[in-house]
């Protein structure tokens, strides 16, 4: 779906006359309703309207013309109609020719505009099309305001504390900023008596901090002893209650203090620690306490917008629904009630959960609904309350996590999330729980994930029924015994943010867990992400517990090669991709963002259930979602080997691996020209991807063997072989040791006789086309970019067709969000139309017609020229030009748009590759 070209539709549908007949079926069309709908709602034969004018499909839509001015009485008039209340529209829908008002019924929102104007607003009536606002929740400011303040104490901590960040201290500090962190939340949450230890510091530590050291050490101490065994400890003291739980079981070392410590710490127990959302609780302690996160405070988990995005399509927004549908119900009640045991027995799973972070945040979205869920009951019962407490328990949070303190802070941040939401339980119904002392939390496991058998940590759910058995024939006594038996009702959902670890930043240790994951189904694995091994155990995991799973992952398992080494294995497991957000830019509660384009992909055993993708903030209902996270079929592209290939051969570049000795700079080429002028026929201009998309200058030495004797005649040029050869020599590689038997050469001699088509190896996302283009034989094209050797012009007119960039994106990976090349996995494989002498012949003229256009601008750059901001009109009427000739070469007219473009690509390489299997099995 298009959103462009909805809102271009409306726009020329409001500049023409109006005519109140035509106008719904007008705009359902441009919301992609089908055809034989609309032709049904034209005859009547369901249309569901009351009166003449009206056109009423249910479930979707309901119009009626309005008389002058009284748009607004049409809307209140039609929602009271009996059409209405049993077709359930989703939208209403009145105008009079010169104002529009509509309401949303599901969302409950109004529009009331101009109708010119209306084409702004086309977002509005998006459901119309399948495609619904994702809503994503926003960060909260105070979060990385807080981090920031445990970030400056943790500091000076250390800088007053000489020697207590090395590896024997360094777990009593660890223990320490959680007890202090512990504290703050408590005191603020209602656990603690208001303000008891902001002010306790502030009295009795002393105003250098003199006796802070001490003063802490007791306090955490008297917390592990229950009231009734304290002797003879001051008032002060005493006023903290029993914790337990473990967290203060242990007696560690405190710090000592000084005046600046002394402040920093009141200072950060003076915020509201009522604003922080939970999960910042555990994140903090990691990012601050482990100097190798300290590069940037909060890189280094998910934010409440991230985990958001996970939590919501894979059940939340479920459970969403349920609520929506039971409200107004004649049977709401029961509704009602069994929503709140569907939510008592939902399990979240995260098998890399850090500090807790998807775990807190699921708990607390359970419990906010299930909350609404009481209250609405207490409302139908006339106030009366029909539930003691919540049926969210911790012991239906599990995780797994490597490090021993961020798993016990994962377990700590989920006590601290439950006695934030019993405060809130307690503001809402007027009592609670206690929340001291604190009683068993979460699952959570240390260990490997990637050596753990799941199903011990996460088991299958049972439950315990009870059976008649008969003992004895003879007296025939029914005896009462129970039998275990796997619980249905339970689901459990896996979530998480895995370390993502691509091929070059694996350390042995995750090489080795990659292949004790894969080996069993695959020996093709070692190019695979580190974050691979977790969907691969998760698919295993949920087709033997009909679970459900959603992780975020870096985009790359989606793109390139990784999709034909991964996805066929997690199908093999009857698994089907649920939902997925396409590519996004990471963003987190760190001051400065890590440049991280992620993916979220949401698997679950194959079902009839609905397929949802989302981008940025759109939704959209799909028939399937492929592993490059497009609407479209499951079709995996692999491949092709340039032998194998029925294009042009297109090639690397040439690879210098000369240490930069037969590389020259503008000036360096000046300088060597001015004192030799004989020079100039081993010079030649160099290209690669930055070189040529930039417009920067770059020389080398492109020395044949039949000017080897001239380039020894002149001394720099002699040096430079030279010191190429001792640094072939001196190379660990064999092969550019070998490489020292010619100095003189690239390790690639490859040169066209002619010209050379030119495509950059990694290219901008912004651009709609690929910046291509033709060079001629004095250039040299490097390693960094792809070159076809005397191609025909026609190729390279393909290569500047949309088409092609739409599929570089599908299926050629990308590096961060830019586009990443590949001649065997991009070119080789993108399946080119039937190809007429009339066919090439346009497509030869319209390849001269671009470069006309970039020859209209002289001096500008490739950069400049595809920036879509700057790209000159003529140019980019040179492209749409040539797309509409090669795209009717495909199907006999442009294609509607990119969606349409990828699923005919798609479907003919199935194709393709499916003719070509029977050549070589006939061969």
């Amino acid at each position: 779906m298009n959103i462009a070209e909805i809102e271009t539709q409306l726009s020329d549908l409001v500049k023409q006359p109006f005519d109140a007949s035509e106008f719904p079926f007008q705009l359902l069309e441009i919301y992609k309703a089908p055809k034989a709908t609309l032709t049904k709602l034209r005859k009547g034969t369901q249309n569901k309207g009351e009166r003449p004018g009206d056109v009423l499909w249910a479930r979707k839509l309901s119009f009626r013309p309005a008389a002058k001015g009284e748009v607004a009485q049409t809307i209140d008039a039609l929602k009271n109609t009996k059409a209405t209340k049993s077709q359930k529209p989703r939208f209403l829908f009145a105008t009079d020719g010169a104002e529009i008002a509509a309401l949303d019924l599901k969302a409950d929102e109004t529009l009331h505009c101009d109708l010119a104007v209306l084409n702004d607003h086309f977002d509005f009536f998006l459901p119309l099309a399948g495609i619904d606002k994702y809503e994503a929740v926003k960060e909260n400011p105070a979060d990385i305001k807080a981090t920031g303040r445990l970030a400056k104490f943790h500091d000076e901590i250390v800088r007053h504390n000489p020697g207590c960040t090395t590896d024997d201290k360094r777990h009593a500090l660890n223990q320490f900023m959680t007890r202090i962190l512990f504290c703050m939340f408590a005191e603020d949450t209602g656990s603690f008596p208001k303000d008891l230890f902001v002010k306790t510091i502030t009295e009795f530590g002393g105003d250098d901090g003199e006796h802070l050291q001490s003063l802490l050490r007791q306090i955490f101490d008297v917390m592990n002893v229950p009231s009734k065994e304290r002797r003879d400890i001051p008032a002060h003291i005493s006023a903290f209650p029993y914790v337990n739980g473990g967290l203060f079981a242990e007696s560690s070392d405190v710090p000592a203090f000084n005046r600046r410590a002394r402040r920093i710490l009141i200072e950060a127990a003076q915020l509201d620690w009522r604003e922080i959302n939970p999960d910042i609780f555990g994140s903090m302690i990691q990012a601050i306490v482990h100097p190798d996160m300290r590069g940037d405070l909060g890189m280094h988990y998910t934010s409440v917008p991230n985990i958001m995005k996970v939590l919501q399509p894979l059940f939340l927004m479920s459970l969403e629904e349920e609520v929506a549908e039971a409200y107004g119900h004649r049977e709401e009640r029961s509704r009602l009630t069994k929503l709140l045991a569907r939510i008592s027995k939902i399990r979240v799973f995260d098998p890399a959960c850090g500090s807790g972070n998807f775990l807190i945040i699921a708990y607390r979205e359970l419990r906010t609904l299930e909350m609404r869920v009481f209250k609405r009951l207490e409302e139908l019962d006339e106030g009366q309350r029909a539930h003691r407490w919540t049926g969210v328990k911790l012991s239906n949070f599990y995780g797994i996590e490597l490090a021993d303190f961020a798993a016990e802070t994962a377990k700590l941040s989920l006590w601290i999330a439950e006695y934030q939401m019993n405060q809130r339980f307690k503001d809402m119904f007027g009592e609670a729980p206690p929340n001291f002392p604190l009683t068993d939390g979460g699952h959570i496991v240390c260990g490997n994930a990637l050596r753990l058998d799941w199903l011990e940590v996460c088991p299958i759910p049972k439950k315990t029924v009870q059976k008649q058995k008969v003992f004895d024939l003879a007296t025939v006594v029914p005896v009462h015994a129970t039998e275990e038996l796997i619980d249905d009702e339970v689901e459990t959902f896996i979530v998480g943010n895995p370390p993502y670890q691509g091929r070059a930043q694996q350390t042995k240790k995750q090489k080795a867990d990659i292949a004790h994951v894969f080996s069993a189904e695959t020996k093709r694995f070692k190019k695979l992400d580190y974050v691979a091994c977790w969907i691969l155990k998760a698919a295993d995991y949920c087709s033997r517990l009909k679970g459900e799973c959603a992780l975020v992952a870096t985009n790359s398992i989606c793109q390139g090669e990784q999709v034909s080494l991964l996805w066929p294995l997690i199908f093999s497991h009857g698994i089907e991709i649920g939902f997925a957000h396409q590519s996004f830019k990471w963003a987190n509660n760190a001051s400065r963002n890590a440049a991280v384009i992620c993916v979220i992909v949401g698997i679950r055993p194959v079902s009839k259930a609905p397929k949802v993708l989302f981008d940025d903030e759109l939704a959209r209902r799909v028939k399937n979602i492929s592993p490059y996270l497009i609407d479209g079929e499951t079709i995996i592209v692999r491949p092709i080997s340039n032998a194998a290939s029925s294009h042009p051969m297109m090639r690397f570049g040439n690879m210098p691996a000369d240490g930069g000795n037969l590389i020259l700079s503008p000036s360096a080429r000046a300088q060597l020209l001015d004192a030799y002028p004989a020079a100039r026929p081993l010079l030649k201009r160099l290209y690669g991807s930055k070189e040529f998309i930039n417009g920067l200058e770059r020389w080398c030495l492109w020395i044949t063997d039949d000017l080897l004797s001239l380039a020894r005649s002149i001394p720099p040029v002699a040096e430079r072989i030279e010191k190429t050869k001792q640094m072939r020599l001196n190379s660990e590689d064999s092969g550019t040791q070998s490489l020292a038997a010619r100095p003189h050469q690239f390790r690639e001699m490859h040169a066209s006789k002619e010209h050379a088509i030119v495509m950059p190896s990694a290219s901008s996302e912004r651009r709609r086309y690929l910046p291509c283009g033709i060079i001629d034989s004095d250039c040299v094209v490097t390693n960094l970019a792809f070159a076809i050797y005397d191609g025909p012009p026609l190729i390279f007119a393909i290569l500047s067709t949309r088409c092609h960039a739409v599929w570089t994106k599908a299926v050629g990976g990308q590096l961060k969000s830019d586009y990443r090349y590949s001649n065997t996995l991009v070119y080789n494989t993108f399946p080119f139309p039937p190809l007429s002498e009339s066919s090439q012949r346009d497509l030869d003229a319209s390849a001269w017609d671009i470069i006309a256009a970039r020859e209209a601008h002289p001096g500008k750059s490739l950069a400049w020229l595809y920036d879509p901001d700057k790209m000159p009109e003529n140019l980019l009427d040179a492209h749409s030009a040539l797309d509409d000739i090669l795209e009717k070469m495909y199907i006999g007219r442009p294609f509607k748009n990119d969606t349409e473009r990828l699923e005919h690509l798609f479907k003919l390489y199935a194709e393709m590759t499916t003719e070509r299997a029977k050549e070589v099995a006939n061969a």
